[in-house]
């Protein structure tokens, strides 16, 4: 134990290295919830689905929708977020949960529509692909 103010010492470098992959890490999976975007597990999803009346986005492309999306969800595609302000606005009252393919771009998009005043935002972990593992219905 008293090796360690030694051991820092003689390599600043890789322990600020590893303070820095740390704080990343760290952010990386708490950021979301600190921003108040809460990941869901697609059971989590269909409990707000069906009892809070959740509004469901796919932000994928028209295609990707066109061949395959959870029932009931509406597309915009995340190219179109910004334009299409009007379509998801009028959600603002309602918990919205937004998915992509496997669940990179949904966090992304959620801080944005946080920035533009969107209060109860959550995003699918793992996308439709793990909608899908979880054998729940998609339609196209």
């Amino acid at each position: 134990m008293e090796k360690i103010p030694e051991f820092i010492a003689n390599h600043l470098f890789l322990f600020s290295l590893f303070l820095g992959l740390s704080a990343l890490l760290l952010w990386n999976i708490f950021g979301n919830v600190a921003t108040g975007i809460l990941p869901l597990s697609p059971p989590e999803m269909t409990r707000i689905m069906n009892h809070e009346q959740g509004v469901v986005l796919d932000i994928r492309k028209n295609e990707d929708f066109k061949a395959g999306h959870i029932i009931n969800s509406v597309n915009i595609p995340e190219n179109e977020i910004a334009k299409k302000k009007g379509a998801w606005t009028k959600y603002a009252n309602q918990p919205v949960i937004l998915y992509c393919s496997n669940g990179t771009v949904s966090p992304k998009v959620a801080r944005t529509m946080r920035q533009e005043g969107m209060e109860k935002l959550y995003y699918l972990k793992g996308g439709l692909t793990s909608w899908r593992q979880a054998n729940l219905p998609v339609t196209s």
